[in-house]
């Protein structure tokens, strides 16, 4: 049922948005961790908007929040130190779960499977906490957000072809 309001949600902002306005909800919609490009993308092209600057619009979003994730947890981590004198990451049960998925698929996997199981938001926090270089987290993160993202807009384009809608 929440899916089904966050549809109707973003179909209803998108279309009393006109012009540029559209695609700069994109971006901003597709920073939302309920909504995120995987909600976004196919919304925004089935109302009509050109599927490859929804696509940018999406991934520049979605990158943007990914960087904001990485640099935050940097900065509260290195401040909780400075604070506490304790490392935070190795404080708790989470981060040694998170440990050991990190060690058994890396980051890479991390990058890919992640959006679709966890969400990108989850993905990033998941691999800043697990002690990864924030350069590295981000580049691969946003390898794995570009391929999504040329997925979901290839998949929505192709889908609404079959249903025969323009």
């Amino acid at each position: 049922m929440t899916l089904v309001l966050a549809l109707v949600d973003v179909g209803t902002t998108l279309e009393n948005a006109t012009g540029f306005g559209r695609y700069l909800l994109v971006f901003l919609l597709a920073m939302i961790p309920a909504i995120e490009p995987f909600i976004v993308i196919p919304v925004a092209i089935g109302l009509g908007l050109d599927p490859i600057l929804t696509g940018i619009a999406a991934f520049a979003g979605s990158v943007t929040a990914v960087a904001a994730i990485v640099v935050a947890h940097q900065h509260i981590t290195a401040w909780w130190r400075r604070r506490t004198g304790a490392d935070p990451t190795n404080s708790s049960d989470r981060y040694s779960r998170a440990r050991r998925i990190w060690k058994r698929y890396g980051l890479p996997g991390l990058a890919f499977a992640g959006p679709i199981l966890a969400g990108i938001h989850l993905t990033a926090l998941l691999a800043t906490a697990v002690g990864s270089n924030n350069r590295v987290t981000i580049a691969w993160l946003t390898v794995g957000l570009a391929a999504w993202t040329v997925a979901l807009v290839a998949g929505t384009v192709g889908g609404l072809s079959l249903l025969g809608v323009p």
